[in-house]
């Protein structure tokens, strides 16, 4: 038998014969090892502890101390059980997948009766008993006609689809936990003792069409979380309790911001409060894109299909866009064309028009673009996943030289502008070039190497994503994280060489030929709509007073002080402040309640008092009591914090 090389995070290494299983090698190293393992990683590439290892390469034995590993074991284990739950209390039940997401998993379920609250319990129950059985995880290599025959002898119809789905010559892989079986790739726990039987709990149930097809059947979801232990599980549920307070659909609807309706699915009504938040947010970025030396430009939202093709959007992208049907007169047919679903293809048109020189370069342009996507009904989610979106969108034409140059610029940009926004951090990722690419690997060698200098020279930190890249060239991805600890992928920043070769970009070099430039995408805050929402729950609606919709209310304790309430009110506004006057005969104490729940920053009350000496009595947003300040004070004070981080 062939001997193969295992080499240990320590450095050590020991051959084995080839197939050995990680079971065997972490049994060869320790028996408490043995014990604790729950997967390994081989070259990188997350392997379960019974799969034989037929080739050398470096092996690690992950235990529960192992966060990343641990918690993809212990959801997707749990969806099995979970899903083994199910079928033993409703045998009728049809199953069908169960994947890992986020924080926890979801299981698709084919039952005539909806789930209920009191049917979460029941089965949060019997997973519990099967967990306390310490039943062994198991697994096989089946061939397809004996996996086939075994799902059509159980009614198992969907899982005979998916059967259908895995191609020619893959591996088809059975799971058993305890007696109960499943079609699945793996990894798995050695039994299912290892999983805390007090670290999960299913949250609720959803409509889920069958692979997200809606002429599909609906069936239902059920979605649980889990972590490697109680404490974990009750942090993130304290998360998920203020996540539900900040929720940005709340709040739209208590701030009066925004709504959508079924007339039109994934596209937003901005209502005045709302629309303010917009305008004001990119008017910012549009003066910081200004100074940063970015022309803007406006491109149509409906474009021929001809130019999708040409770009291979048409291919790569037709089921996501919106099409439209034109009679041209004159003409023996329709016209196809869509809705614009991103902006490049655009900015490539306007970027050809006119021979362009090395010394025009780099070329920034800018717009706010108006985009379109088709997003499935069960995808969509406030302001956060929507169908018709604008996005702060550049791109960037330049020579390979400048490459560098350009990515350290924006992410400096790009820090500087969530400063403002009060994220004083953010996450970078590298990703880099993925086994199907186009282009030369010298090519890609210059270009990764020019991304991770330039993140260097910021000084900022990352992590590398390998093979992660698109297939035309590695991109940069920004995450933020929000007050309650989640995070946001809004910024990236991508190298394509790829697009302007598609649509004959061209530039004359100092040396007088013509050459390709490259072309960067880039943004900073993604789609304005889900960017809001974000803000709106970064913020839990208590927004900075230069983004907020209201900023100011002057409200009168009596009616004599009404007169004065005006003179305040237009002395603010004079200063730019957005302020409005509440003379209701209403107690001060209800007025202040309202104007709190509806997140205005700062209230003035107007008592005879005030009149009498020109003062204002100011409560902020959330601080007890209020202070008072002279009309000029208050003005002023407040007139520092409308204006926007960029104009201080």
């Amino acid at each position: 038998m062939s001997q193969i090389t295992l080499t240990f995070p320590d450095g050590a290494s020991r051959d084995y014969d080839a197939g050995v299983t990680a079971a065997e090698v972490a049994a060869s190293i320790a028996p408490s090892l043995a014990k604790a393992a729950i997967s390994a990683s081989l070259d990188g590439k997350h392997i379960d502890l019974a799969w034989p290892i037929t080739a050398s390469g470096a092996l690690s034995i992950n235990t529960l101390k192992d966060e990343a590993p641990a918690l993809e074991l212990i959801r997707h284990d749990l969806a099995h059980v979970m899903a083994r739950a199910v079928q033993e209390l409703w045998p009728d039940v049809k199953v069908t997948i169960g994947p890992v997401r986020d924080a926890g998993w979801f299981y698709d379920f084919d039952r005539a009766e909806p789930f209920t609250p009191e049917d979460l319990g029941a089965i949060e129950a019997r997973m519990r008993q099967i967990i306390a059985a310490r039943e062994p995880v198991r697994t096989e290599l089946w061939d397809r006609e004996r996996a086939r025959a075994y799902y059509e002898a159980a009614g198992e119809p969907f899982k005979l689809e998916l059967l259908d789905r895995i191609p020619e010559g893959e591996d088809i892989r059975m799971y058993w936990h305890g007696d109960w079986q499943d079609l699945c790739r793996g990894p798995h726990l050695q039994n299912t003792g290892q999983l805390p039987a007090d670290a999960f709990k299913l949250t609720h149930v959803a409509g889920a069409y069958w692979l997200g097809d809606a002429s599909r059947p609906m069936l239902q979801r059920i979605y649980g979380t889990a972590f490697r232990n109680r404490d974990e599980l009750k942090a993130h549920m304290t998360m998920l309790e203020e996540a539900a307070k900040r929720d940005h659909r709340k709040l739209g609807r208590e701030m009066d911001l925004f709504h959508l309706q079924e007339e039109a699915p994934g596209m937003v009504f901005w209502h005045p409060n709302g629309w303010t938040i917009y305008r004001t947010l990119e008017d910012y970025m549009r003066r910081r894109l200004g100074r940063a030396g970015y022309k803007e430009i406006r491109t149509p939202q409906v474009v021929d299909r001809v130019l999708w093709e040409k770009s291979g959007h048409w291919e790569a992208y037709r089921e996501n866009m919106f099409i439209v049907e034109v009679d041209e007169e004159g003409a023996n047919e329709k016209r196809i064309n869509a809705l614009k679903p991103m902006n490049c293809p655009c900015h490539v048109q306007v970027y050809n028009q006119g021979l362009k020189s090395y010394r025009d370069l780099p070329l920034r342009l800018a717009e706010f673009g108006s985009c379109h996507r088709y997003e499935s009904s069960g995808s969509m989610h406030g302001l956060m996943r929507v169908r018709g979106f604008v996005q702060d969108d550049a791109h960037i034409f330049c020579t390979e030289e400048q490459i560098e140059a350009e990515c350290a610029s924006f992410i400096e940009l790009l820090a500087s502008v969530y400063r403002d926004l009060a994220f004083d951090s953010f996450d970078i990722k590298l990703s880099t070039r993925p086994e199907i690419r186009i282009g030369r690997d010298e090519d890609w060698d210059t270009v990764e190497a020019a991304l991770e200098n330039a993140i260097k020279k910021t000084g900022n930190a990352y992590q590398i994503d390998p093979g992660e890249g698109a297939f035309y060239g590695p991109k940069l991805d920004f995450k933020l994280t929000d007050a309650i600890g989640r995070e946001w992928q809004c910024g990236t920043f991508q190298v394509d060489p790829n697009l302007p070769t598609r649509l004959d970009a061209e530039y004359v070099g100092e040396d007088g030929a013509k050459h390709r430039p490259y072309m960067l995408h880039r943004a900073i805050l993604g789609s304005f709509e889900r960017f809001i929402g974000i803000l709106i729950e970064n913020y839990a609606g208590k927004l900075p007073l230069w983004l907020a919709p209201r900023q100011v209310v002057v409200a009168s304790i009596v009616s004599g002080a009404d007169d004065y309430v005006a003179e305040v009110v237009e002395a603010l506004k004079a200063a730019g402040i957005r302020a409005e006057a509440d003379t209701r005969n209403e107690k001060i104490n209800y007025k202040v309640r309202e104007h709190s729940l509806a997140k205005v920053p700062a209230i003035l009350a107007i008592g005879m008092k005030e009149v009498e000496e020109r003062t204002v009595s100011m409560r902020r947003l959330d601080q007890q009591g209020s202070r008072t300040l002279s009309l000029a004070e208050a003005v002023a004070a407040l007139k520092t914090e409308a204006t926007p981080p960029d104009l201080r």
